[in-house]
């Protein structure tokens, strides 16, 4: 779930030991399986409150809390994001059209711990502009983790992201929201933008968690926030993406805690979506 970023300098960060990992892993694993749900579900007619029900129950039958749900008084346990709506959509009775793009983002606490991801699927008849800005926006999504190594700084992912989406493929990086630390809360430090210089930024170490999460515009990069207090649309009104994994940094590579596996395999079985993929 991306946040607002602010003008915060604290330096409360907090690095996971071995086995906090592994309760994190737990808790995106659960995450994971929740959006696969979702995309077994997904099919033009269905609702946004249709998937959020299920996917509450799913996360509920199997020990876990939905992360959303009340968070600062959001009212359900997915992000549900169509077409220009680029995060925090509110699930609500809008049946899914054969031309919509769906990010949905979900979080789950199990175990005293945090979850964090999220895909945007694509329905069947969506058009090559929107395919191409999703699989961009995807690969930038592991451009960014490829730099989450010790030794490296936030701005490094950052810097990868940016110069993708913007300068190679001149998509509208969202500046208004970031990425963040995650772990025992939602949202820790540090931010991490999607937008910024190599080289700069906090220094990466061992047993960081993050929330690494582009949020890209097929137009313009600039967002406005609709009168329900969440929902963010681009300014333009044009289409957006938003993938995000949550992750470890580890010395040589990052250790990916969520698993998008499960989602691709139920988009391969389900005739109603298209496959995304990230591109080459």
């Amino acid at each position: 779930m991306g946040f607002f970023t602010s003008a915060q300098n604290s330096k409360h960060i907090f690095y996971k030991t071995n086995d906090e990992v592994e309760l994190m892993r737990a808790s995106n694993l659960l995450v994971s399986k929740t959006l696969a749900l979702v995309g077994s579900m997904l099919k033009p007619g269905i609702t946004g409150l249709e998937i959020d029900k299920a996917a509450e129950t799913f996360i509920r039958d199997h020990k876990g809390k939905p992360a959303f749900k009340g968070y600062h008084g959001f009212p359900a346990t997915l992000c549900v994001s169509y077409n220009d709506i680029v995060v925090h959509g509110i699930p609500g009775k809008r049946e899914f059209l054969p031309t919509d793009v769906v990010s949905v983002d979900c979080g789950v606490e199990l175990e005293g711990f945090f979850g964090d991801a999220a895909f945007t699927f694509a329905f069947s008849e969506v058009g090559e502009p929107e395919m191409e800005l999703l699989s961009v926006t995807y690969r930038s999504l592991y451009l960014g983790i490829e730099q989450a190594i010790v030794g490296k700084r936030i701005g490094d992912i950052s810097f990868a992201v940016q110069d993708y989406c913007e300068r190679k493929h001149k998509y509208g990086v969202v500046r208004d929201l970031v990425g963040h630390g995650v772990g025992r809360s939602l949202h820790e430090e540090p931010e991490v933008p999607n937008y910024g210089k190599r080289g700069h930024g906090m220094v990466l170490r061992e047993g960081l968690a993050l929330a690494i999460e582009p949020m890209v515009n097929l137009g313009v990069r600039d967002v406005f926030q609709a009168s329900d207090g969440w929902t963010i649309h681009s300014k333009d009104r044009k289409a957006s993406a938003h993938f995000e994994h949550s992750i470890v940094i580890r010395k040589n590579q990052a250790d990916i805690l969520s698993d998008h596996s499960y989602l691709l395999e139920e988009i391969k079985n389900n005739p109603e979506l298209k496959e995304v993929s990230p591109k080459n």
